[in-house]
């Protein structure tokens, strides 16, 4: 009685709380009683005070491991200001000089300090641990421990050294390790590594049924992400990309497009990471775009939604970011686009790992796969993931699958087969491999298991590819099968799945819809199917003007302005020079060149037919990428080899080229003579203009072929069609 009624006064006190959320009061019972504690809780579910009010009520000093500097620096700030005074909690960690150091350790060691956040490469330091076994430590609360399993997020190798250090500190100090993200095997990782086997554990629902899940294919992404932040103006969000470079691109963006928002990601100086926090806190902006592999330490209660501009290569990751949505309960709109581009993306990324780490990035990256393509419930999906059985009815609409119209199969007999091959072939295979079988697609592994020639071999051919994916994640999904995610992924009974062979039912499953393809790499610039369809009644009048001008100036019309441009024309309706400039492929060269009559037309055109110009369509670009094509234009003024730019630029040559491509459609003259010249010798250089000048279209491929692929390579193609462009066009 005497605890709790200390409990409650010193939540009050401050926290300034009346009741505790879910297990908080159980669990800070338990610290309190000096036992091991393992707290799975999701993120916004008040993780921070199951270990900061008994540090504060404790005596000594608590130790609490985190792995961002960020959130250290929240959470210490948060609790000065709760306490009112600066000693109560500190942190160590590699962004403090000496002096800093050193009045740490002097208010630690006078026992002013409750809280003392560290890094786990700082604890492992032996100066630290000398200096922490001269103190009283109530106990260690190692914050994010999924860090600590090869199959977490976020694996932290100095994650795997804690124990050791905590044993060198002292003896029977308890132990508490919180996180918000814990597969059933990643559990078992965190309390066999920590060996706290006989801890108590508190694990909460991951649930969070304020949140709307949706995942949409990506096409035009910067215009959808533009759209949805001006239909969602005065609230914050957080977008997540995958590179810094996109991150500063899209942030670019934005401003240009009147959002306030900044970049934050570990390339930014401590300083400037902190100034953007506060900024953001203090909603001075509305958004920050953010690296996914940095994370942010941000406990900021009302971010109303979070877009990952990439799709995240684990469900971990995926689960926190969209966790930083609504964390007050309020609303909270996590949208993520996804390409399969995106994911050879990151497949790439694995090439050069271990065998055993790129096998468990491939089956981590593999439910993010499934998860996307799929139209069950999301939350049914989530849920799954972290070992928790859900209901979809339970969803309320609150993702787009369980909100839009969704095909139901009946799914008995199919379901059947499957578990029927399992049991009498054995669980040594994958989704994949089963639907192989069903679809009839022989390969290695079919044939050398002989179920080239099993009864099953392609009896469920007109089903296609989508309906055996749909099943085999569904008999996952509803616990008839598991997925060893230890080994590949293969697939194994369970007893509901043997249950099911003898008694079987009428059972309906949804059946995926087919992911509409995403545009060229999401590419923000391919903009041609932005505004609905394209007008094709204007797009004849544009084609038979650029011929005229093309037949004016003695040029081929792709010369003039290329078909997508004019497509785009035809969703957009520029009336003005400025707006033509935003047009994919225009650029203010060939705006000012050729762009006058195409202007006028529009115009007449769009007061005759009276048409209702999509204005929120057009969505300014970064001055098109503007520093690395400012610094292309300039090496080539120079007359640096192409091959040296890409190298220091960071890209390869078939960016490289791209970029130059791009650089010479927009109506900007670049001479490429002096590159062209040393590769291309000045007859073959004649005879691929003169083709170019007669052409119907600009297609690399056509004119290989008809000029022939033994006398011409594509690349040389692919630079003269740039010069001839050049020369002609701009």
């Amino acid at each position: 009685m005497e605890i709790e009624k200390r409990l409650f006064d010193n939540l009050q006190e401050f926290f300034g709380f009346d009741t505790f959320k879910g297990d908080q009061e159980a669990i800070i019972t338990n610290i309190l009683q000096k036992k091991d504690t393992f707290v799975i809780m999701p993120t916004g579910g008040g993780k921070s005070i199951c270990y900061q009010l008994p540090a504060l009520m404790s005596e000594g000093t608590a130790i609490v491991i985190s792995p961002l500097i960020a959130l250290m620096k929240n959470q210490v700030d948060q609790l000065r200001s709760f306490g009112g005074d600066d000693s109560i909690a500190h942190f160590l960690n590699s962004s403090l000089n000496k002096s800093d150091v050193t009045r740490v350790r002097q208010d630690v060691i006078a026992g002013k300090t409750k809280l003392l956040y560290v890094a786990p490469e700082s604890l492992a330091k032996t100066e630290n641990v000398e200096f922490l076994k001269l103190i009283t430590v109530s106990f260690v609360a190692v914050d994010e421990a999924h860090c600590i399993s090869e199959w977490g997020h976020d694996f932290r190798p100095e994650y795997r050294k804690i124990r050791s250090v905590i044993n060198s500190i002292g003896s029977n100090i308890p132990v508490i390790a919180l996180t918000a993200t814990a597969t059933p095997k990643v559990q078992s990782d965190i309390r066999k590594n920590l060996q706290m086997n006989d801890a108590t554990l508190f694990k909460s629902s991951f649930n969070r049924p304020n949140l709307y899940y949706e995942v949409r294919p990506k096409r035009n992404v910067v215009k959808e992400i533009v759209r949805f932040i001006k239909n969602n103006s005065g609230k914050s969000g957080i977008i997540y990309c995958l590179s810094r470079k996109k991150v500063e691109e899209i942030a670019e963006v934005l401003n240009i497009n009147g959002i306030k928002a900044l970049p934050y990601h570990a390339g930014l100086d401590a300083k400037t990471r902190a100034d953007t926090q506060d900024k953001f806190l203090m909603e001075d902006v509305e958004v920050i775009v953010a690296t996914i592999a940095f994370g942010m330490g941000i406990d900021k209660p009302d971010v109303r939604y979070v877009i990952h501009h990439d799709i995240p290569k684990s469900m971990e990751g995926y689960y926190q970011e969209t966790g930083r949505a609504g964390r007050d309960g309020g609303e909270g709109h996590c949208l993520a686009f996804y390409s399969e581009k995106d994911i050879e993306k990151l497949t790439k990324f694995m090439k050069d790992k271990p065998v055993s780490e790129r096998e468990i990035g491939t089956q981590i990256l593999k439910e993010v796969i499934d998860y996307s393509e799929s139209s069950v419930c999301r939350r049914k999906q989530i849920l799954h993931y972290f070992g928790e059985n859900f209901d979809e009815t339970g969803c309320n609409s609150m993702c787009d699958n369980c909100s839009s119209h969704q095909t139901h199969f009946e799914a008995e007999d199919s379901l059947l087969n499957v578990l029927k091959f399992i049991r009498e072939q054995g669980e040594k295979f994958d989704d994949h491999h089963i639907t192989n079988v069903f679809m009839g697609q022989n390969n290695q592994p079919i044939s050398s298991y002989k179920h080239d020639a099993h009864p099953m071999f392609g009896t469920g051919k007109e089903h296609g590819v989508i309906y055996w994916k749909s099943l085999i994640r569904q008999a996952v999904l509803n616990n008839f099968l598991a997925k060893d995610i230890d080994h590949y992924g293969l697939l194994m009974l369970t007893e509901s799945g043997k249950r099911y062979i003898e008694n079987p039912y009428g059972i309906k499953f949804i059946l995926n819809k087919p992911m509409e393809a995403a545009s060229d790499d999401g590419n923000d610039e391919t903009v041609q199917q932005g505004g609905g369809a394209v007008d094709t009644q204007l797009l004849k009048m544009l084609k038979d003007l650029r011929k005229k001008i093309a037949k004016q100036k003695g040029l081929p019309p792709f010369v003039v302005f290329q078909d997508p441009s004019l497509d785009e024309m035809c969703t957009h309706y520029p009336v003005t020079i400025d707006e033509l400039k935003q047009i994919h492929g225009v650029g203010a060269g060939k705006a000012m060149k050729f762009g006058s009559q195409f202007v006028e037309l529009i115009k007449h055109y769009v007061e005759e037919n009276e048409i209702d110009r999509p204005q929120d369509l057009v969505i300014k670009g970064t001055a098109n990428k503007s520093a690395l094509k400012v610094s292309i234009i300039q090496n080539i003024d120079r007359k640096i080899g192409l091959e040296d730019i890409a190298h220091s630029k960071g890209i390869s040559y078939e960016d490289l080229l791209k970029e130059v491509e791009s650089i010479v459609n927009s109506g900007t003259k670049l001479n490429l003579g002096y590159f062209v010249d040393e590769i291309i010798d000045e007859d073959r250089q004649d005879e691929v203009f003169d083709y170019f000048r007669g052409a119907e279209v600009d297609s690399i491929d056509q004119a290989l072929r008809d000029l022939g692929t033994d006398d011409y390579t594509y690349e040389e193609i692919q630079l003269m069609r740039i010069k001839f462009m050049s020369e002609l066009g701009n």
